[in-house]
């Protein structure tokens, strides 16, 4: 058991370069139970963080209706020179946030289908996930594995934001300890 934070930032850090996904906590009086999920445990993921660019958003239902609130995320094709989706994610962000993002993403609007509002590639966002996996439903072959908002990067203009070369290197590096990827990489 690791008596620093230090010790415990090294023992995750050592469980994700041996390939694992993070590491299971738990009260140290918690009996293990075989498929029975409780409070006493919980999973502690390692966490990616690039920096994307909303490209898209969806209006939102039940407590965000009113909000754009699920939001298309995209990195540039150094190559093509345009923008790709990578995924999506409504998580990270209070209401508060969510009505000033709508604000924003209706001001770069530049056109609508269905539910999704299509926006001016502008506004940069950090977002933190668990992984990337091989996507065809994509272009860009690549989908973020857990997605979520840590903050706006209104300090990045969206040609400093991460690329899809990137994606593709940190896909790659993914499976330097897990064995190598299943199916069609898009790396």
């Amino acid at each position: 058991m690791p008596r620093e934070i230090s010790e415990g930032e090294a023992f995750a850090q050592q469980a994700y370069d041996d390939g694992h996904e993070g590491l299971i906590a738990k009260h140290l009086d918690s009996p293990y139970r075989p498929g029975v999920r409780g409070k006493a445990w919980f999973k502690v993921k390692h966490v990616i963080s690039l920096d994307l660019v909303i490209v898209a958003a969806d209006w939102g239902y039940g407590r965000r209706h009113g909000w754009l609130s699920n939001y298309h995320l995209a990195a540039q094709d150094e190559d093509k020179g345009i923008f790709l989706e990578v995924g999506k994610t409504f998580k990270g962000l209070t209401d508060e946030e969510f009505k000033e993002m709508t604000e924003r993403l209706l001001a770069l609007e530049k056109h609508r289908r269905g539910g999704t509002v299509f926006v001016e590639p502008e506004l940069v966002v950090e977002v933190l996930f668990n992984e990337i996996q091989a996507s065809s439903q994509y272009e860009s072959g690549l989908a973020l594995r857990f997605a979520r908002i840590s903050r706006l990067r209104d300090d990045k203009a969206p040609e400093e934001a991460d690329t899809i070369q990137t994606m593709r290197q940190v896909f790659r590096q993914q499976f330097e300890q897990k064995g190598r990827p299943q199916g069609n990489s898009p790396a």
